[in-house]
């Protein structure tokens, strides 16, 4: 967790499309060294976030800050190169940053990849698949991260080894935002939480301190 040090921000960021307003005039802080949740039901507005955050989409109204810096994406449906093998994956996207070999084995054994590592990945399950795209988020050790519903198709024991190894990597001023319909797995792992409803912040807090996550999380999905 921390308060200081280089920040995304949202100020009255609005965006339409064709007359649809898919954000309305919100403002957000994603604080480095958080691991910060974005939540809330489909048509929120989550995805469009996303995408003005990354630079792929520009606000109608408004203004994004993004320090310098990578910023690494895991997406809702994996985007991996499907004829090449797991390691020849990692190695093209390691190859972009400076990580090193040390790094890019260390985020493929935590996230459970070793197994698979020389196969292709085009015939990986779809939880192999998502593991593999989450590694290729961290790869560059990047000091932004957003991953889209990275638990999606993964059991028990690797949704355990992908928020362990995303709670960890936000220290410092590394930051993670993920937006998830598994609030209740992320837990007292969390430090902010912005529920989305309709193109607005319905609910934007610190939660790093609560001890009622599971009641919360229940009534804000409920």
């Amino acid at each position: 967790m921390g308060d200081s040090g280089p920040e995304i921000r949202l100020d009255g960021v609005t965006r339409r499309y064709d007359g649809v307003t898919a954000l309305d005039g919100i403002n957000i802080r994603i604080r480095a060294g958080d691991l910060h949740a974005l939540a809330g039901p489909n048509g929120s507005g989550k995805s469009t976030l996303f995408a003005l955050v990354l630079g792929l989409d520009r606000p109608t109204a408004g203004r994004i800050h993004r320090p310098d810096g990578r910023i690494g994406c895991g997406f809702q449906t994996p985007s991996v190169y499907p004829g090449l093998s797991v390691d020849e994956n990692l190695g093209i996207f390691a190859a972009m940053g400076d990580a090193g070999d040390e790094w890019l084995a260390t985020v493929r054994s935590a996230l459970g990849l070793d197994p698979v590592r020389d196969r292709v990945a085009g015939d990986l399950s779809g939880g192999y698949q998502r593991l593999l795209d989450v590694a290729l988020a961290f790869v560059r050790r990047p000091r932004f991260v957003l991953l889209d519903e990275p638990l999606d198709e993964l059991d028990d024991a690797a949704r355990e080894r992908v928020i362990g190894f995303v709670a960890d990597y936000c220290e410092g001023d590394r930051t993670v935002l993920v937006s998830t319909h598994h609030l209740d797995a992320f837990g007292p792992s969390l430090d902010r939480l912005t529920v989305l409803a309709d193109g607005q912040v319905a609910f934007d807090e610190r939660v790093d301190e609560r001890d009622d996550h599971r009641e919360l999380y229940r009534e804000l999905v409920a």
